[in-house]
């Protein structure tokens, strides 16, 4: 069996299943790394993402819009990857903020 590091980001809205997802990552031994982050040593025999996930799935009841992220040095190359092992990516908060080079703003009452 191999043991991996893995930071694990979360976001389940507000009425998400926070009692279940805790109860899990405490299980692990997993500590907090700030809001809807936590760090765990995860055992695992062959493929770290498909069997958190399947793992997780069968222990959190997740909705559609539940998202989990993790972040791990892949055994195969030695890199650091992350992955959304549940939900996608969505549009940032912060995109739009910088602007882009040459953007011409425009009045609305243009």
């Amino acid at each position: 069996m191999k043991k991996q590091s893995v930071w694990m980001s979360y976001d389940l809205g507000v009425d998400g299943p926070y009692e279940e997802l805790y109860y899990w990552i405490d299980l692990h031994n997993g500590r907090e790394c700030g809001d809807s982050m936590a760090f765990l040593i995860y055992k695992y025999n062959d493929n770290i993402r498909v069997e958190l996930r399947k793992e997780l799935g069968e222990a959190v009841k997740l909705r559609p819009k539940d998202r989990i992220y993790i972040i791990f040095r892949d055994d195969r190359d030695k890199k650091i990857r992350g992955n959304f092992i549940f939900g996608i990516r969505k549009p940032a908060p912060w995109a739009g903020y910088a602007g882009k080079p040459g953007e011409e703003i425009k009045d609305e009452k243009e």
